[in-house]
């Protein structure tokens, strides 16, 4: 069982806590309040943060920057994990590594969206290395998301997102190549904007999700007809048919997962830009069906966006809080839900995000892979910093999905220097 108690200094600004893991260890460097926001150049792998709807500074109380830098990598520099964990390059050289995804057999499948192709790795050498790596698919646009379906051990196709359709493969387990030309099951999707389309089903198979993040930072839906089925999770079935807007307001929906233990739909979100440095934050939740996550007018519960002030006030009490909410402008992307028997008992069943790393914040933040404890598939709010990618002259590494592979380590796409790391536990 995981508990969490806190100890929360007067002001407000910053909280000690200790957290009971599974194990019976204890964890105190626990930060909440103001304090946890932070810089990626003082993420510490094994801190915990937890920042609430209460901590949210004023909207333009800093200014907003852009700041796109990224450092090159120090020579043999690898991503900093907690004590026990052993990281390693797997692949390098790639081309915009970006959704990575594992088969029933235990094949990686990743996507190159730069290329426009899916890619296949099997097996692993006593050198640490993929003891193949084949293309299964190529000419996709945009591609991001792929998923197979059914869930199951048995799957019959593999599923794509493009930026503007969903298409479909045949697969069969152990497939290294497509067999067919790809089926078309959405042929049409909002482009422009925000152009990540990932896609996953519920776990009974009768659902299928596709993100659609927003065209535009704030555009107003009422006067903005190319808004219409955007910021949204839209459910279809899986032939392609249109059901509903699963939920809304969620202005860039781009991971997406299934929790194994409640069933319910999870997403990373990226929050709005340009009310300063620490607003707004980006998030991690499970989603309602039929919730309204606020955007574009509200962020975070009831915060009002001043630049739409004054509409749909009757929408105000209706926006959900999100579960987790982390660094603004972290750029939140891809999740898993840790099943894997290597790490420690305290692990299992936990979530772990990829944060892309900021472009408009004076100092960036990010630039890590982030862990969700889970009670019995619920968050209290509270997120580890568990991988980071940052040196002495800056972050180095933008992290973009992360998946439990068949042997228990995580692997994690990383399109800041074009590499798949591996994160397997070697004891203390």
């Amino acid at each position: 069982m995981k508990r969490l108690h806190w100890i929360m200094a007067a002001a407000g600004l910053f909280a000690l806590g200790t957290m009971l893991e599974g194990d019976g260890s204890k964890i105190v460097n626990l930060i909440g309040g103001k304090s946890a926001f932070f810089d990626a150049k003082d993420l510490k792998p094994g801190t915990f943060r937890k920042i609430t709807a209460n901590d949210l500074p004023k909207p333009f109380d800093t200014q907003s920057h852009r700041n796109t830098k990224l450092a090159s990598r120090p020579p043999g520099a690898l991503p900093a994990a907690p004590e026990g964990f052993k990281v390693e390059p797997f692949l390098e050289g790639l081309k915009n590594p970006r959704q990575v995804r594992v088969a029933p057999s235990g094949d990686l499948f990743f996507t190159e969206t730069s290329a426009g192709e899916i890619k296949v790795i099997r097996g692993r050498t006593p050198e640490g290395k993929p003891q193949q790596v084949e293309t299964f698919a190529t000419g996709l646009r945009g591609i991001f998301g792929i998923n197979f379906y059914p869930p199951g051990p048995n799957p019959q196709w593999l599923y794509a997102g493009n930026t503007g359709s969903v298409v479909r493969f045949a697969y069969q387990n152990g497939d290294l190549k497509a067999t067919k030309p790809a089926e078309v099951i959405i042929p049409e999707l909002p482009t422009g904007g925000h152009s990540t389309r990932d896609v996953v089903f519920s776990k009974d198979g009768k659902q299928m999700f596709v993100a659609v993040g927003s065209g535009s930072n704030v555009d107003d839906p009422d006067t903005h007809p190319g808004e219409t089925h955007r910021a949204n999770i839209l459910e279809y079935s899986p032939e392609g048919k249109f059901v509903r807007v699963y939920a809304g307001g969620i202005r860039n929906p781009v991971g997406l997962g299934v929790n194994p233990v409640t069933g319910e739909l999870w997403c990373s979100v990226n929050e709005r830009d340009a009310l300063g440095d620490n607003l707004v934050p980006d998030y991690i939740t499970h989603v309602e069906p039929g919730g309204f996550y606020g955007w574009p007018w509200y962020y975070i519960g009831g915060h009002q966006d001043p630049r739409l002030a004054g509409k749909h006030p009757e929408l105000k009490d209706k926006v959900l809080v999100p579960d987790v909410i982390v660094s603004p402008h972290n750029a939140s992307l891809g999740l898993t839900f840790y099943d894997g028997t290597q790490f420690p008992a305290e692990y299992r069943g936990d979530l772990f995000a990829a944060e892309h790393g900021s472009w408009n914040r004076e100092n960036p933040s990010g630039h890590e892979v982030v862990r969700v404890p889970l009670e019995k598939g619920h968050a209290s709010g509270v997120f580890e910093d568990f991988l980071t990618f940052s040196g002495p002259e800056g972050p180095w590494g933008r992290p973009v999905g992360v998946v439990t592979g068949k042997d228990g380590s995580l692997y994690v796409t990383d399109d800041g220097t074009n590499i798949i790391w591996r994160v397997s536990y070697v004891g203390k």
